[in-house]
């Protein structure tokens, strides 16, 4: 199956063959999808050996620790915390990488171990350091490394300051999204170096960049794939609740209104919702759901001054818009999505990003053509809102 993908490369084979995935994953998972964002019902090896072998050898990621630790019991919890990825994209990434004989090796995240154990194998654990926030969770990966007959150097850290005492590393992967890239990294990285990491701004849509530290402490490079995974616990995102913005409580009487053709469904795609978190720094939304698949479409600052919403229905070519505060939020998502058609619509492969001593940028097709980004916003003054004259649709509830 993962060869058949293009995943696992025969150079990573031997890795695989040596150290199963079986081995690094716990007795109780809850299997995810191939996007990782909904996990199934709990799965138990002990009561349910078939289904759990089936779920392990599946393409998907398997959620092994929900809400840090605090979760306990066979139910889901809140937030999923830590997890076994999905094998396309641990060999995607061990791929890009690109390691070879010699190299040493930061992984950022060691979760259950089995992304340490594949470089293990393949490097020796002699050049291998993996770091992991949480004790208990790098304590069991321990183990596991130990059963199979590995011992990577296991640190027990914040992975944002990396470990300087191994430094310096021929590579790092990291196995959490980031918003921003931790310029310890590449403190620690040599000349050359390649950081492989998933990245995505806080409004959502995350991919994997791969960058080449170069002269001056400066890594540049090019996303290569979507990915979803958990923030780095150091960079994880808390939103205002929507009661503290002014007005959204008497939503909509206070806010302008009209329609736009611009659908919130257009906005929904990981690629679309990268561009405007690029674009929009300090936006973030929220969903309202309907009935028979509609929604309400909440988009929010920050600063916590203005708020936006549309409303989308199946079928329909033009949605109710509400914005209130200084700025206009959803215009400024039409200006985002205008801006990338007018580019031809740029996936993530046509994205990369820099990474300075002084701050990062991303950038479209060539390092010196930043993505421009949108600081302040559109406001009320500098762009006119009609009110909708127009009979107003049922909307979501």
């Amino acid at each position: 199956m993962l060869r058949e993908k293009g995943a696992l490369t025969p150079d990573w084979m031997p890795a695989y063959r040596a150290v199963p995935r079986d081995a690094f994953v716990p007795d109780r998972l809850w299997p995810g999808t191939a996007g990782g964002n909904r996990q199934g019902e709990v799965i138990d090896r002990n009561t349910d050996p078939a289904r759990w072998w089936q779920k392990v050898y599946s393409d998907v990621p398997l959620t092994t620790q929900w809400d840090d630790g605090a979760h306990t019991g066979t139910a889901k919890g809140r937030s999923p915390t830590s997890s076994n990825s999905m094998p396309t994209m641990v060999f995607s990434m061990l791929e890009v990488l690109s390691v070879e004989r010699g190299n040493r090796v930061l992984e950022i995240g060691t979760g259950t171990g089995w992304n340490a154990a594949l470089l293990s194998y393949r490097l020796g654990p002699e050049n291998v350091v993996t770091v992991e926030v949480d004790p208990a969770v790098a304590e069991e990966a321990r183990r596991r490394l130990a059963a199979a007959g590995l011992d990577p150097l296991s640190v027990v850290t914040d992975g944002a300051q990396g470990h300087p005492d191994g430094a310096p590393y021929d590579r790092i992967i990291a196995t959490c999204g980031i918003s921003t890239v931790p310029y310890a990294w590449i403190e620690q990285a040599v000349e050359g170096a390649v950081i492989v990491a998933p990245w995505g701004p806080p409004y959502g849509g995350q991919g994997v960049v791969r960058l080449r530290v170069g002269e001056g402490g400066v890594a540049t490079g090019r996303f290569v794939r979507s990915s979803a995974f958990m923030r780095l616990r150091d960079q994880r995102d808390t939103f205002p609740p929507t009661d503290t913005f002014p007005g959204a409580a008497d939503w909509p009487s206070t806010a302008s209104r009209r329609t736009t053709a611009l659908s919130p469904d257009d906005m929904g795609s990981w690629h679309h919702m990268f561009t405007l978190g690029v674009q929009v720094p300090d936006l973030f939304c929220r969903v309202e759901w309907g009935r028979a698949g509609a929604y309400r479409l909440w988009l929010f600052d920050m600063g916590r001054t203005s708020w936006a919403t549309a409303d989308y229905e199946p079928g329909r070519t033009e949605f109710e818009v509400a914005e209130y505060g200084p700025r206009r939020l959803w215009s400024e998502a039409e200006a985002v999505m205008s801006w990338w058609r007018e580019k031809g619509g740029p996936r993530f492969e046509r994205y990369g990003l820099t990474v300075t001593p002084h701050g990062q940028h991303v950038w479209l097709d060539d390092p010196d053509d930043p993505v421009p980004a949108r600081p302040g916003g559109i406001t009320s003054e500098a762009v006119p809102v009609p009110r909708s004259a127009g009979p107003r649709g049922p909307g979501p509830r």
